[in-house]
């Protein structure tokens, strides 16, 4: 979609930040973690290396008051434009791989920089969220009298509600992403190992304009039973299943983020196969036909499809998630986790969310990943993932 207004969406997701950094009375937030900078910046650099090197670059980003981006060595002219950005200053890497045995120093270094900054814009002893750095780093910060908070809070909340040009991103990422997973359905072929027919749906995603996978999970045959089982150089067979979760940050930094499983052939699928993946498309369904504005998670949870005993073992580890830059706020779980690992909230028009079920029963030879993403409307839901599923294994 090229009528997409990118700076209008840019300065939505900032005021939504702000907001709810407003309404926890946080003073500023200092962000490191490269989505989150993406988020309230619209800044992009080398996402996947500056999250693994602490303080490579980072945002500050107060309440009120001008946004200044801390930018990796050399980079800084990549910030220009951006009405979210109203200054640009060179990192100060803290990390040891940078500054060797003189890492304290350097931590020290960077919280009085960031002190100052605090002091000059927010004032002293101020509320700061902060997220992902050094635990050197943020307890020098502290021992400069301001009281520290977790950031992710208000920077979660404010991910979970998407502006209709957020919407459109999202549309714009998953039809790039669509178009890719038809070029691997249309490749699949046995013989040809997980990681070789994975790459084409790679070279397609990126070549669309995507910026990278977030995971590997493209397994064949007894690869896909359990779950989580990373794609590799294993051969795919003939007529066993092909299970793909696509965890993409795609088109304007959008996650694109469904499932499907497909059938390697020349045969037809098994009785079992058909089965397995009728129970996972009934539950996907199931889910996502319950799901509307106001709906508590509590609510969800005891009213989301009967998992078979013989799958509860190795089910997915939740229901249904939150999806924007990448998964995000809430998590839904299962009736029987809910005790132990779930929270309450409520389910709010907005909100986009991932539709989850893997089917495979302990000690079986396979299983079946499906997904669905979709958008709380204020009367329900739209579906946003459009790849069709396989009329085969429905049978």
């Amino acid at each position: 979609m090229s009528d997409i207004d990118l700076p209008g969406v840019e300065l939505y997701r900032q005021r939504r930040l702000r907001k709810e950094m407003q309404s926890r009375e946080i003073s500023a937030v200092i962000l490191t973690d490269a989505v989150n900078i993406r988020y309230a910046t619209g800044s992009r650099n080398m996402q996947v290396f500056t999250s693994r090197n602490p303080a490579s670059r980072y945002a500050f980003v107060p309440a009120e008051g001008p946004v200044v981006v801390f930018e990796f060595t050399g980079a800084e002219h990549l910030s220009e434009g951006l009405a979210t950005v109203q200054e640009v200053r060179p990192a100060r890497t803290a990390s040891y791989v940078a500054s060797g045995p003189h890492i304290q120093d350097v931590e020290r270094e960077w919280a009085g920089d960031m002190a100052d900054l605090v002091r000059e814009r927010c004032g002293d002893g101020v509320k700061i969220g902060v997220e992902r750095i050094n635990p050197g780093a943020a307890i020098a910060l502290a021992e400069h009298g301001f009281e520290i908070v977790d950031a992710q809070e208000p920077v979660e909340r404010a991910r979970s509600i998407k502006s209709p040009g957020e919407l459109d991103c999202i549309r714009a990422s998953l039809r790039a992403t669509e178009g890719a997973m038809h070029a691997l359905r249309s490749n699949i072929a046995p013989g040809l190992t997980e990681n070789e027919l994975w790459s084409i749906f790679h070279q397609h995603v990126i070549a669309a304009g995507a910026d990278y996978i977030e995971t590997r999970l493209m397994t064949a045959g007894s690869h896909t039973n359990p779950w989580f089982q990373e794609t590799s150089d294993h051969v795919i067979e003939p007529n066993v299943l092909i299970s793909f979760d696509t965890d993409v940050v795609g088109v304007h930094g959008y996650y694109s983020d469904f499932s499907r499983t497909f059938h390697a052939g020349p045969d037809s699928p098994s009785a079992r196969q058909r089965e397995l993946y009728r129970y996972a498309h009934e539950q996907v369904h199931h889910n996502m036909a319950m799901i509307e504005p106001g709906l508590s998670f509590r609510e969800y949870s005891e009213r989301a499809w009967d998992l078979p005993d013989e799958f509860a073992g190795n089910r997915y580890y939740l229901s249904a998630h939150g999806v924007g830059m990448t998964g995000e706020y809430p998590y839904l779980y299962h009736r029987q986790d809910f005790g132990a690992f779930g929270y309450d909230g409520i389910i709010e028009a907005g909100m986009t969310l991932c539709v989850e079920s893997y089917i495979g029963k302990p000690g079986d030879a396979e299983g079946v990943k499906l997904e669905e993403q979709i958008v709380v409307t204020e009367t329900g839901t739209e579906l946003l993932s459009q790849f069709p599923f396989e009329d085969d294994l429905l049978g």
